[in-house]
């Protein structure tokens, strides 16, 4: 029965037999394997497949009102980059983006430790693919540290969830102790897969760098898989409340002055995190439901701004503002869908991010926490900065860039067709849309008095960007690649290892020398005694054995170090 195995598993195992399917029948077959998988997500709640190995239990599905919104959103994904990548004739990418977001599913899934530890991994593995199917030196460059710190995240995960089997001879995937050592662990493999400040560089370093279609299905999966495990594990948290408003704070600045859109997009990425991150650390039923419900908004918008871009890549050649503009007349399609995605992701009335959006900000009021309350107000005037005004002007208006490329591709156009769609539809319909969130609490968005004050703020933010254009005070679009946290690892890591490195050589060269100047010395003193005995052709064949020998040592190392 499909059902009793947990949803993504069907997509995980069937992938690997894509490349044994023509072209022309792979997209079918694909998408038929998350049908399947989705129809396992409709069986009762609870565990129903647990293998018991030794003394560890690994429970391999567990359903609840948690992981069904997250799994409902997460099999959408998968659908809409399915048909978005039709185009793509390279089994491997087709391969690795079904395996990805199955092993994702899958790990919604989890019901303990262990078992989300080996889907966790999965997922690494999978979607390091994605970013090698770039094809550039750069994609290659990212994808290695990509998978560090993604292994990385897996190995500290490991480590708490043995921790805590060792303390209390189980490791079931629930709440944990942020005060022991394992849940401190947990806590950071968590965040680092989260991108929390000081771990979020893998991010905005590796996403841009894939394909347009892989950029799609990463941006989709990874994170979220971190925010549902956060919100599982952790929900209540205090230190979440802050680690999350610093999200949403500090990628604007980067995203303001970026020149590759796409990375403006990771950037942003890395911001609406944080106003999950942030509701999760409130822990309420309403603020658990805004981050469930920003979480699920957030895939498909900020999906179809990558589309957007990415279809603009694909005609194009490039996503750096500096080398676009006036592209509206040439992809027309492209752009509305792209203005569709910004004012959802900028929280405008009757659109996706409104309604998701407003849940958490209503939290933060509930609760009192003033401060970190303007601090989202200020984070989202920047998402319509960066996301909601910067995407689609500098792409399709602007200035003429002189670009003349053709409207996307049929598919392209139908994933974002359908993505703008349950943008659109979620906004005006948002109570269908809480129905499938964790809890039952009443909200109503649409009240006079919250999008009025919505309103006011989109409108002070569109009238400071036109202000900034206008007196020409906004940053310039220049041809360079931003670092923020990324810079430790791509800066200043490798200037330590160098030095480190070239330090060793300098020692090792001056202790050759020395030991050569010594073997000479040796290889003189035997001579000049060989020649004064009377049995010279013993000792000299002796010592030069030893000379050789102790030569060829110095050669052997300087070789194995060079």
């Amino acid at each position: 029965m499909i059902n009793s195995f947990p949803p993504g598993l069907v997509m995980f195992l069937g992938a690997f037999l894509v490349p044994f399917f023509p072209h022309i029948y792979r997209q079918f077959y694909m998408l038929f394997l998350v049908f399947l998988s989705a129809s396992a997500l409709f069986s009762a709640e609870g565990s129903h497949l647990i293998i018991q190995l030794q003394e560890i239990q690994f429970i391999l599905h567990h359903s609840d009102n948690l992981s069904f919104p997250f799994a409902i959103v997460f099999h959408i994904a998968a659908f809409l980059v399915i048909i978005y990548g039709s185009h793509i004739k390279d089994w491997k990418e087709q391969l690795a983006i079904l395996s990805y977001s199955g092993a994702a599913i899958a790990a919604l899934h989890a019901g303990d430790l262990f078992t989300l530890f080996l889907w966790w991994e999965a997922t690494a593995f999978t979607s390091v693919i994605l970013i090698f199917c770039g094809k550039t030196y750069r994609a290659y460059k990212s994808a290695i540290r990509y998978i560090v710190i993604q292994v990385g995240s897996g190995i500290l995960l490991l480590s708490g969830a043995i921790l805590l089997f060792q303390n209390s001879n189980e490791a079931i995937f629930q709440e944990l102790d942020i005060n022991s050592t394992a849940g401190l662990l947990v806590f950071i493999a968590f965040g680092i897969k989260a991108a929390f400040p000081f771990f979020n560089g893998w991010l905005q370093d590796s996403y841009p760098e894939a394909s347009e279609v892989g950029t799609v299905a990463l941006s989709a999966f990874t994170t979220k898989l971190a925010i549902y495990a956060l919100a599982r594990s952790f929900a209540g948290v205090e230190i979440l409340i802050y680690i999350g408003a610093l999200m949403t704070f500090f990628p604007i600045f980067f995203a303001v002055i970026e020149n590759d859109l796409r990375r403006v997009l990771a950037f942003s990425l890395n911001n609406q995190l944080g106003f999950m991150v942030v509701a999760i650390g409130i822990g309420t039923e309403l603020a658990i439901n805004g981050a469930v419900a920003h979480a699920f908004a957030h895939i498909i918008y900020k999906g179809l701004l990558f589309m957007s871009m990415g279809a603009v890549l694909y005609r194009v050649g490039t996503c750096k503002a500096s080398e676009l503009g006036g592209l509206f007349k040439y992809m027309p399609i492209t752009a509305v869908c792209s203005i569709v995605g910004a004012v959802s992701i900028s929280a405008f009335p009757l659109f996706s991010g409104f309604v998701a959006k407003s849940l958490i900000m209503s939290s933060l009021g509930y609760e009192g926490l003033t401060f970190i309350y303007f601090m989202l107000l200020f984070a989202s005037a920047g998402v319509l900065h960066h996301s909601g005004i910067k995407i689609p002007f500098f792409a399709f208006f602007a200035h003429d860039s002189g670009l003349k490329p053709k409207e996307a591709p049929m598919n392209m156009i139908a994933a974002m067709l359908l993505s703008s769609l349950l943008c659109i539809l979620i906004g005006i319909f948002p109570s269908q849309f809480y129905q499938i969130l964790p809890y039952n609490t009443y909200y109503q968005p649409y009240d006079f008095s919250h999008v009025l004050s919505q309103l006011q703020l989109l409108m002070f933010a569109v009238f400071a960007f036109i202000c900034l254009w206008h007196f020409k005070i906004y940053p310039p679009e220049l041809n360079s690649t931003v670092l923020n946290s990324d810079w430790f690892y791509r800066v200043l890591f490798y200037k330590i290892i160098n030095i480190f490195i070239n330090r060793v050589f300098k020692i090792w060269d001056n202790f050759s020398k020395k030991i050569i100047s010594l073997i000479i010395f040796l290889y003189q003193v035997i001579q000049r005694s060989s020649v004064q005995s009377g049995n010279s052709a013993v000792k000299v064949g002796r010592s030069t054995v030893l000379i050789l020998f102790s030569l060829g040592f110095v050669l052997l190392c300087n070789y194995l170090l060079f």
